[in-house]
Order: structure tokens, then sequence, then C-alpha cells
């Protein structure tokens, strides 16, 4: 005899189809507030992992033991970094907050797992540059550039040709981390190069138009204040990926950015090719770009504009290193 569920209690299928609202519910809003895809697949991940872990219950069903001992399982059962736990609460906070719509006395009393203070990696002068020299194409010319403004991996990529001012010499990072705009050096030697780098965007952007395609993906709602714009030259991204794609937001199909993983795995082969020791990521550029500029004597205000940092005591991380040794003490030993 098949099963029929009581009256008043949710079947499966049932419980799948509820679910599935409410993550359509947490796309819908995510998409409000203008968050970027990465997060949104961050969020929803979490959140789904968050519903499994209690057994399919609704989370206005679970309280704060729930996320306690979701949190805790996460730190100790999968070892994750703080940072991943921080995250992983922020998208049951935003769940709960924006999507339920509850506020609830218990999240002003989670307390975020604390973030170990990391001295950042570094290299030296000498170090970036053999590390550059082992790299071509345009993973070199990424590179160069994020070592030579100080921008972050996906500001990089996701450089507009409007927005690199070669008369100026100057770069305008759009919605940095914070959603904030600045503006940062364009180093001389690398202006050819770059150059070059829009001129094969133009030829590439033409033949797309050719072939009945050349959008580009505009953010906010410019697409329909300005419905020319995203085939227009100055909104394509000076490093643009091989091959259209398919926009997971609307189904439309555009040329995206490259995929921002090339130039990790073009810095690990770059880095073993010059037997540099320590670990190199994109961050590490960055890193080397703050410090190598207060070891040239720029002002530690002037460093923070050009990094985006909301405070300077961000930057003065990078006051560590000073070819002197740690807080330029003379060891005992050297005297």
């Amino acid at each position: 005899m098949e099963y029929q569920p009581k009256v008043g209690v949710v079947s499966e299928a049932g419980e799948d189809r509820v679910r599935g609202r409410l993550l359509e519910d947490v796309v819908r809003r995510l998409r409000v507030g203008h968050y970027s895809l990465r997060t949104e697949r961050a969020y929803l991940g979490w959140i789904r992992r968050f519903i499994l872990a209690n057994g399919k219950r609704h989370p206005r069903e679970l309280g704060a033991t729930h996320v306690e001992a979701f949190l805790t399982g996460l730190a100790v059962e999968g070892h994750v970094a703080a940072s991943t736990q921080n995250q992983a609460l922020s998208a049951i906070l935003f769940l709960y907050r924006d999507v339920l719509g509850m506020k609830l006395a218990w999240m002003d009393d989670v307390v975020r797992a604390k973030r170990p203070r990391r001295v950042p990696t570094v290299l030296s002068q000498t170090e970036v540059r053999t590390l550059l020299a082992n790299m071509e194409g345009r993973m070199a010319v990424l590179a160069r550039l994020l070592y030579g403004t100080g921008m972050r991996l996906m500001e990089g990529v996701r450089l507009r040709v409007k927005d690199v001012d070669f008369a100026r010499n100057e770069i305008t990072v759009r919605e940095g981390k914070g959603g904030r705009d600045r503006r940062t050096v364009l180093p001389a030697s690398l202006v050819p190069t770059l150059q070059a780098e829009v001129e094969r965007v133009r030829v590439l952007h033409q033949c797309d138009l050719g072939r009945g395609a050349g959008e580009v993906w505009l953010p906010h709602a410019l697409s329909r204040k300005y419905p020319k714009a995203a085939r227009e030259l100055g909104w394509q991204y000076v490093f643009p990926a091989r091959n259209l794609s398919l926009d997971p937001h609307d189904g439309r199909w555009r040329r995206h950015h490259l995929d921002e993983a090339m130039l990790s795995r073009a810095l690990k082969r770059a880095q073993l090719a010059a037997g540099i020791n320590k670990p190199v990521t994109a961050h590490t550029l960055r890193h080397s770009f703050a410090t190598h500029l207060i070891e040239a004597g720029y002002d530690i205000r002037t460093v923070q504009e050009l990094l985006g940092h909301k405070d300077v005591a961000t930057t003065q991380i990078y006051t560590h290193v000073l070819n002197r040794g740690a807080g330029a003490v003379l060891s005992p030993l050297d005297r």
C-alpha cells in the first residue's frame, strides 16, 4: 500500500518545494542587493548545508542553538578557517534578516570567529622581477598590472577599457571592496603593452559585432538606462574571455572577462620556474606593491588611497618590512 502523508504533515516532495521556493527568495534578495555572483553561489551553498544539517527543517523552526551547532561543526569537524566560518554565519544571518525578515534577539549575540592576524607574504623586488620574467602572454601582462597598481585580482580581470586613462597614466578601479571607487597609478612602463591589449580588444569586439554579438554585462540598471552601452568598446573588459558564455543571471550570450583561475595557475608555474620558495598568489603581488612603496619612502596615507583601504590601520601592516629586520630592530648578534 502506497504511503500517504498524514494531514498537517508536509511530504518530502512538499519539503523540497518549500526549500526550493526559499532558495529562490534568497537569490531574489541577493540580486536586489547587487551581490556578486560569487557571493550568491557561496551563500546558497551555506544555506543549503545549514538546512540539510538540520534534517531539512525550515529555518523558521530553528534558532541560536542550531546556528551555533552548525558553526561549531564546521570548526571542529570540518577544520575550516575562521574566514570560512564567518562567511557561513553571514549567509545564515542574511537568510534570517533579509529573506525571512526575522529580527531575533539571538542574532546580536552570535560571536564571529576571531581571525588570526597574519603577516603578509612579500616578495623582494628581485623576486618579483624573476617571477614576471617566467611568465608570458596575457597572464604576464595581468600579473605586471596587479603588481604595478596594487589592484586586487578581481579588480584586474574586471577592468574596463574606459577606466584606463593613458593620457594621465591613471586607472580608475570601479566598485572595489566595499563598493568604493578609487584611482591608482598606471605604470609608464606598462603603457605600450596595455595599449596593445586594448587594440586587441577592439579588433575582437569588431568581430563580435560583425556576427551579431559584442555585448558585455553592465552593473546594476545601466543596461536599461543606456541600452547601447553594452555594445560600446569602452565597456568591454581589457582582459576578455576567449569564448562567449551564457550569463546565468538572464540567459544572454555575452563575452565575460577571463577566468581568474588562469592567473593563479600561471603564477604557480612561474613560482616553480623561478625557484621561489614563498607561496605566491595574486594578492602576494598586491602585498609586494604596498611594501615596496613604503620602502621607497611614500607616506602611509598615499599607499592607503592607492590600495583602497577604508582604515589606515589596515595599511600599517605593511610597515613590518623595511629591509631592516622585524620592527627595524638591530639584532645583538650584529652589534
